[in-house]
């Protein structure tokens, strides 16, 4: 077992653990999950520390055997893109559970569930055996079900319920997709990623598998027009949960474009850019459009995050080095952006008893450091120069100007509304007019400083020197974008484009 495995499984023996501690102790409990996860978080830094940032291929994983009659084996392993993602996996995973003070109900469960879904997200960026990635997609959704649906909002049942059904059904068009790449695997029957990279299959088919797969992941990120579940979980996941949800959990989707739609079925992936281009920008404005319109700052954020997953579907999409990679490093930008902003929402939550923007006002006279840490999240998810989420915008759009020009002008103008919805809800809240009656609002604790600082470091360092993140990333991204421009099929339209050749 390598560094790699020991931090997939450590929080799955965690949940372990906690269940044998009686259900009265709830402070040990804590201090375990807590302890499980700090664990996994000191495993992903010695990855890091032991990856190689010049190699474009998978590093620091294992392979053995499992069930070798039916061609399944147990293979892991990172490259720069599921790098950073575990990383992100590991450091979001441990404020969440810091952030959980307010779960009182049911406390074994819940850190059960917590970390059972850290094992199964992790497990999922980490997979090389396409039977095994199925294994952990699914697994994931079951903690995530009853997270939302035992200790959410009023409506929780219903967020909850919503969320598995449409994340199931896109799963099984996934997974019928991968029966039928293990049966045309030229005779091997197997279920390896590396094995069936470059599997012949006719342009036909290979537009069908591509739909399959990319409906569990258009589904997941969530792309609009099936992102219909997701202002529902936003709203009704307690807070650290949905610090998770939309901080990792939606990645994943992301991450299944990259690794398994453009490599494994590269002339559709090319033919179809465009149309998939076409949704990203459409969710861009769209999710910015109904963003501005929301009274309640949970669901601002889930149509803001609608908005900057388009971007990042963009970049993934376009066809070229600045893009991609600005869309893998804006994935961790967004969890930590997307994050910080529910963890903050959620401590006016508590002390106003409310996330209705309406029900704020002037509340920077009485918390002024929550009120700038609450400004400096929102800056870096507008794209403000010298923080993080500038470096992932600004390359997505340089790289969609390389090889899709004017798709740059709506795709910007979405920054634009950024700024409208987030800068015209910051001003209601913290420098608007005092409601009537309204109790003051308490500063920043030391408690919550301690969740909070973390996430503004990176938020700065990312955005002041990105180059330790692009250094690992863009080898990888530069073989994606290869094996995009790759064809496969003569015939195909994207080897006879005269689109522009990204530089």
């Amino acid at each position: 077992m390598t560094w790699l495995d020991a931090m997939v499984f450590i929080p799955l023996a965690g949940a372990i653990l906690i269940g044998f501690i009686p259900k009265e102790k709830d402070t040990l409990v804590r201090a375990a999950a807590l302890g499980a996860s700090l664990i996994a978080f000191v495993l992903s830094v010695i990855v890091l520390s032991q990856f190689d940032a010049s190699a474009p291929g998978f590093q620091l994983g294992s392979s053995a055997g499992w069930i070798p009659q039916w061609g399944i084996r147990y293979e892991t392993g990172v490259d720069g893109v599921s790098l950073w993602l575990t990383l992100l996996t590991t450091f979001l995973m441990p404020i969440a559970i810091l952030a959980s003070r307010s779960i009182t109900r049911l406390v074994k469960p819940y850190f059960g569930f917590l970390l059972a879904l850290e094992t199964a997200m992790l497990g999922t960026f980490c997979s090389l055996d396409l039977f095994l990635f199925y294994l952990f997609w699914e697994a994931s959704l079951v903690p995530m079900y009853f997270l939302i649906g035992m200790w959410g909002g009023e409506r929780r049942l219903y967020a909850a319920v919503k969320f598995f059904l449409y994340t199931l059904v896109g799963s099984l068009f996934m997974l019928a997709a991968i029966l039928y790449l293990y049966f045309s695997s030229a005779g091997q029957h197997t279920f390896g990623y590396q094995a069936l990279l470059g599997t012949p299959l006719p342009l036909s088919a290979q537009i069908l598998m591509f739909l399959a797969f990319f409906s569990a992941f258009a589904i997941k990120i969530p792309i609009v027009p099936l992102h219909t579940w997701s202002p529902d979980a936003y709203a009704e996941a307690p807070t650290p949960v949905a610090v998770v949800l939309a901080g990792v959990m939606l990645k994943m989707g992301a991450y299944g474009l990259i690794r398994f739609c453009i490599p494994l079925f590269p002339d559709a992936a090319r033919d179809l850019a465009p149309v998939v281009i076409g949704l990203a920008v459409t969710g861009i404005l769209y999710g910015a459009l109904v963003a501005v319109m929301q009274k309640d700052f949970n669901r601002l954020i889930a149509y803001s995050s609608i908005a900057q997953l388009g971007f990042i579907v963009l970049g993934i999409f376009v066809g070229a080095l600045q893009g991609l990679s600005g869309g893998i490093l804006q994935m961790v930008n967004h969890g930590l952006e997307i994050g910080a902003l529910f963890l903050l929402v959620g401590m006016l939550a508590e002390r106003r008893g409310s996330r209705m923007i309406g029900d704020f006002g002037g509340a920077a006279r009485s918390a002024p450091v929550l009120a700038g840490l609450f400004l400096v999240v929102v800056l870096a998810s507008l794209g403000l120069p010298g923080l993080n989420g500038f470096v992932g915008e600004f390359l997505i759009l340089l790289g969609t100007y390389f090889t899709y020009n004017w798709w740059v002008i709506p795709a910007a103008f979405g920054i634009v509304l950024a700024a409208v919805y987030l800068l015209w809800a910051y001003q209601r809240m913290f420098h608007g007019p005092v409601k009537m009656g309204s109790v003051r609002i308490v500063d920043i604790t030391r408690r919550e400083l301690v969740l909070m600082v973390p996430l503004i470091v990176f938020i700065v360092f990312i955005g002041v020197y990105p180059k330790p993140f692009l250094d690992r990333i863009n080898p990888a991204a530069d073989r994606v974008v290869r094996q995009m421009h790759a064809t496969v099929i003569p015939g195909s339209i994207g080897s006879g484009s005269n689109r522009a050749e990204a530089p």
